[in-house]
């Protein structure tokens, strides 16, 4: 009887050994691919929210890193300068709203060198299905009233939904998801346009081999 247990257990454990193994592995041999498919989207992204002809450099290399908890986390986000002829064109950066329905949201906004918003795109979020997802491009394309906008001293009120007295829609049964957006853009927007030079003097450390 106890042969049998401890010849069972030494099964079991040698099959989860191979088992722990053989995730390990798999792990190791497709994390570059894995990495490699994350920068396509990325750089997918990017490219939705600053369009091609309003760059002509990597806008993946050129990264750097901001640390403000004005934009929702503690943790450092990447920003990607935008430069056309030399010269730089547009930012986009990476931001948190903290406030979202069932937890953070990742958004990232490009705003062009004269102030106004080019692009914003929701990089992942746990809404509900059929409620709060109507943020991702994916399910509706509210996400894109945010493009042509512009955050002034004039026209602060607007920047709610439109239940709180200002310009954009919320969603049937789900004003939590795009009340944090709306918030997490505006602030977003303010940093970008408060700290322009600071971004565009700061050294391209995002870290990896496709920065520097």
């Amino acid at each position: 009887m106890l042969n049998a247990i401890r010849k069972n257990g030494v099964t079991l454990a040698i099959f989860a050994c191979a088992s722990t193994g053989l995730v390990a592995l798999t792990q190791y041999l497709t994390k570059d691919q894995i990495q490699l498919q994350e920068q396509k989207q990325l750089l997918s992204v990017l490219n939705q929210v600053i369009p091609e002809q309003l760059h002509d450099n990597s806008l993946y290399q050129a990264c750097t890193l901001v640390e403000d908890p004005a934009l929702g986390t503690t943790q450092a986000m990447p920003a990607y300068i935008a430069t056309l002829n030399g010269e730089p064109s547009a930012i986009a950066l990476e931001a948190i709203a903290p406030d979202g329905y069932n937890g953070a949201i990742k958004v990232i906004v490009a705003v062009q060198q004269d102030g106004t918003i080019l692009g914003t795109r929701v990089l992942s979020h746990q809404e509900t299905p059929g409620l709060g997802d109507k943020i991702d491009l994916r399910v509706s394309d509210w996400i894109l009233g945010f493009t042509g906008k512009t955050v002034t001293a004039d026209n602060q009120s607007s920047w709610h939904v439109r239940k709180d007295g200002g310009q954009f829609d919320q969603f049937t049964g789900a004003t939590i998801t795009p009340r944090a957006v709306v918030k997490s853009v505006k602030r977003t927007v303010d940093y970008i346009n408060q700290n322009r030079q600071q971004l565009l003097a700061q050294p391209r450390n995002c870290g990896g081999e496709n920065n520097g």
